[in-house]
């Protein structure tokens, strides 16, 4: 019998603490690097470009190229990559979800190391090898380059508007659901577990659910958000694929995407999900519910409108996402009862309006 293999890439460079910012430069430079390009967040070379090239520039490494990140456009991605000096040696996102995403496939396409410095934790995008770009018009997921480095600089991470934290807590609840996803597919001979991601992407979200805290921008809870979602996408590297953080929630989302007028944060979406899901699967459901409550996420849930329609379509919608999975959606008695959370439950109830 022929064994397959899969080869793991895990992050050399791993920071995450505050001020981070301004060790950049001595960073990089333990790795060897001496040229680089950057590419930031609209706004953010204002912000804090003068604390990372003083970092840089401390120890002589040079800044081959810098600019902000305004077009996601797979086309535009491909040629700006091939524009790029031929002696970079690293790119370095810094940034949300577009200049990580446009800079790690930039790092893939040009074989260099992708260093990960993210602003906020909407989500675990910024530790794994996925990113969202626009191909015809369409954000679609693909695969690029797992980072080469992750810095994370809590006191930036801090003053990113509150929603970005609810979004990354959704984001990481969600593997709660994922995994008993994840294990149900294997049961049903549709999938095959990694014992190794499911232990990491568990001990993940278990380290965060257990965290006490009295604020969501204190330092101990931003780290713990922080490091649970690098574990969830070393998980997601080792496995091969998102199943160890990516199941019906998930699923859910990515149809409310296509369906609502105005989608939600990812993480925002996800964590509604998540907690039907988990009732659904009957598991774990009290610790979902005390997390998102704790934490204000859904407090701040309620701000938003979402309509208990679009949840019902996207339930509906959720297998056809992706056919190649089987989770508890895939199955029409559970996506029953999911309709049913979605109308009965008194949080949801409190959470969604009726359109």
């Amino acid at each position: 019998m022929k064994m397959s293999e899969h080869q793991i890439s895990i992050p050399t460079i791993l920071e995450v603490g505050k001020g981070t910012l301004n060790d950049i430069g001595p960073l990089l430079q333990k790795s060897g690097f001496s040229s680089i390009v950057i590419f930031f967040g609209e706004g953010l070379m204002n912000l804090l470009g003068s604390k990372v090239f003083d970092s840089l520039n401390k120890v002589h490494i040079d800044v081959l190229h810098q600019q902000e990140v305004t077009n996601i456009d797979m086309n535009h991605i491909v040629n700006q990559a091939f524009s790029l000096p031929q002696q970079t040696q690293a790119i370095v996102g810094i940034g949300g979800g577009k200049a990580l995403d446009a800079a790690k496939y930039m790092a893939l396409l040009k074989k260099v190391p992708f260093i990960s410095i993210p602003t906020s934790t909407s989500n675990d995008g910024f530790s794994s090898s996925n990113a969202s770009l626009t191909i015809g018009g369409k954000r679609v997921s693909v695969s690029a380059k797992m980072p080469y480095g992750i810095i994370v600089d809590i006191d930036v991470i801090k003053k990113a508007p509150v929603m970005f934290i609810h979004s990354g807590v959704g984001d990481l609840i969600s593997k709660i659901t994922a995994l008993y996803d994840w294990v149900y597919e294997e049961q049903h001979e549709k999938g095959q577990v990694d014992a190794v991601a499911l232990m990491l992407s568990k001990k993940a979200v278990n380290s965060f659910a257990r965290t006490t805290f009295e604020n969501v921008k204190d330092d101990f809870f931003l780290k713990e958000l922080v490091d649970s979602l690098i574990m969830s996408g070393i998980a997601m590297e080792i496995a091969g694929s998102s199943a160890p953080s990516s199941g019906s929630e998930h699923l859910i989302s990515h149809a409310l995407d296509k369906i609502s007028e105005k989608p939600q944060l990812h993480g925002i979406q996800v964590g509604i999900a998540t907690y039907i899901m988990s009732k659904v699967q009957n598991h774990r459901f009290e610790r979902v519910s005390r997390v998102l409550t704790e934490t204000g996420f859904f407090n701040y849930a309620k701000t938003l409108g979402m309509k208990r329609s679009d949840f019902e379509k996207a339930i509906d919608q959720a297998p056809n996402i992706k056919p190649s999975r089987y989770t508890y959606l895939h199955h029409p008695p559970y996506q029953e009862e999911a309709r049913k959370v979605l109308h009965d439950d008194k949080i949801l109830k409190d959470i969604l309006v009726q359109d």
